[in-house]
């Protein structure tokens, strides 16, 4: 196991690790730019580094700086958590040649789930199933074949940065006159966002779920699944509250799935925790990609299955196999997640500013992962999550309960959150029963 653990990130993903690192007898090292020293993982860790100014770019995103740090306290591996680093090839690369171990899998292997044509072609090679597309990059100077392959899908369908994510890089088109105009724009977009204008094309779903199967993997052909969750609750492509399971889904579909995905695991040669991301519409999947790296709703699977992500997460990437099978996997009840921003519930402006008094809900089946505390300062320079409030019970409608309890008991002053619109949303009828699309919190809020 490692002795010693750098964490590249910041806020409650750091703090989530360090933990786990502290459970395991693992001493850590804090990294963090010059606003965060007062981050409450950076008070915690054994060592602490200040890598640089503000701005990500010369701080969180600084790979020498990083790979420095390292090498002064003695560390053996990094986590990099989500965002920042923690899905980019060349960073993973930089860290082994170094002579360091990345908690993640290979950076092979995420470039190749990081390009989505390559991705696709992946999973049909495993038998996850996936949209209907254009079976690789398109031709973007040949009309003719354009056309005839959106003629193939049927319209309404979406061109694709093949580099893209967060929402970005994707445009839908209804009809073969605008065609041709919507790929290049898309190509510019691209090209001026991710350095790489490769677009592809794939059926547009109407009225989609977003359900994603989570993986673990040890990279020595054992692997298995924990099950899934429904974040289809979103607003401009970003979650807002997650649950699993994700209900009203066939169980044998469910289950085919998700084993087709650790299949998958096993041919690319994965390692670490992994999440497959798919839109399920009409009783069936359509993988849309693959997040090589802990997600941020990863709590609600916890909460069910019972299983610590994060340390089997750095078991296997210390070389370690699998210390589960797919047998030792039971999903016991139900959980909900709920993202708590600095931002105003109506204009979604963040918020940055001090906290004035900060009260954590609790009570059996409730969780918070937070690095808040009272006298914290919200920095403008980051992502605005503050906080994930957890709930777990045995039933969907009793962890929903717990939730809408601990959304009243959170007190978070001197600062404006969402927490009124997460108590919208665990009160709204259609959301309590289950199975809302993508579509529906962005309409919801158009009334």
């Amino acid at each position: 196991m490692f002795e010693k653990v750098l964490i590249a990130n910041r806020g409650e993903i750091a703090l989530r690790i360090l933990r786990a690192c502290k459970e395991m007898g693992i001493k850590t090292v804090a990294v963090h730019s010059q606003v965060d020293r007062d981050l409450k993982h950076v008070r915690l860790a054994d060592e602490s580094v200040c890598i640089g100014p503000n701005p990500s770019p010369q701080s969180y995103l600084n790979i020498p700086a990083i790979i420095s740090a390292m090498e002064v306290t003695d560390s053996i591996a990094v986590h990099p958590g989500y965002g920042f680093l923690a899905e980019n090839a060349d960073f993973a690369e930089q860290v082994q040649k170094s002579g360091f171990v990345f908690i993640g899998p290979d950076p092979n292997v995420i470039r190749t789930m990081g390009d989505k044509v390559a991705a696709i072609a992946a999973m049909k090679k495993a038998g996850v199933p996936t949209v209907p597309g254009s079976d690789g990059p398109l031709p973007t100077d040949d009309r003719d074949t354009c056309q005839e392959i959106a003629r193939r899908i049927g319209y309404p369908i979406i061109i694709k940065a093949a580099a893209g994510g967060g929402g970005r890089g994707m445009r839908v088109v209804h009809t073969e006159a605008s065609l041709m105009s919507s790929i290049h724009i898309t190509q510019s977009e691209a090209k001026g966002a991710f350095g790489d204008d490769t677009v592809y094309m794939e059926k547009f779903l109407q009225n989609p779920r977003h359900v994603e199967i989570q993986v673990l993997s040890d990279g020595q052909g054992n692997a298995i699944h924990l099950g899934d969750r429904d974040c289809s609750l979103q607003r401009r492509h970003q979650k807002v509250l997650e649950e699993a399971p994700a209900p009203g889904i066939p169980e044998d579909v469910r289950e085919s799935t998700a084993q087709s995905c650790v299949q998958a695991c096993i041919d690319i040669g994965y390692k670490g925790a992994g999440t497959f991301e798919f839109l399920y519409e009409d009783g069936n999947y359509y993988f849309i990609e693959m997040n090589t790296r802990v997600q941020v709703e990863h709590p609600v699977t916890e909460m069910v299955t019972g299983v610590d992500i994060i340390k089997e997460q750095i078991r296997v990437c210390a070389g370690e196999k699998l210390s589960l099978t797919q047998d030792d996997i039971v999903i016991r009840g139900h959980a909900f997640e709920c993202r708590i921003n600095a931002e105003d519930p109506k204009t979604f402006m963040p918020c940055p500013g001090t906290i004035k008094n900060y009260h954590a809900p609790g009570g059996f089946g409730v969780r918070v992962d937070s690095h808040l505390y009272s006298g914290y300062t919200v920095p403008p320079n980051y992502d605005s999550m503050i906080a994930k409030v957890i709930t777990h019970g045995e039933d969907r409608e009793i962890a929903l309960n717990r939730m809408r309890n601990a959304l009243e008991e959170t007190v978070i002053d001197g600062i404006r959150t969402n927490i009124p619109l997460q108590q919208r949303l665990v009160r709204d009828t259609a959301f309590r029963e289950g199975g809302v699309n993508i579509h529906y919190l962005e309409k919801k809020l158009e009334n």
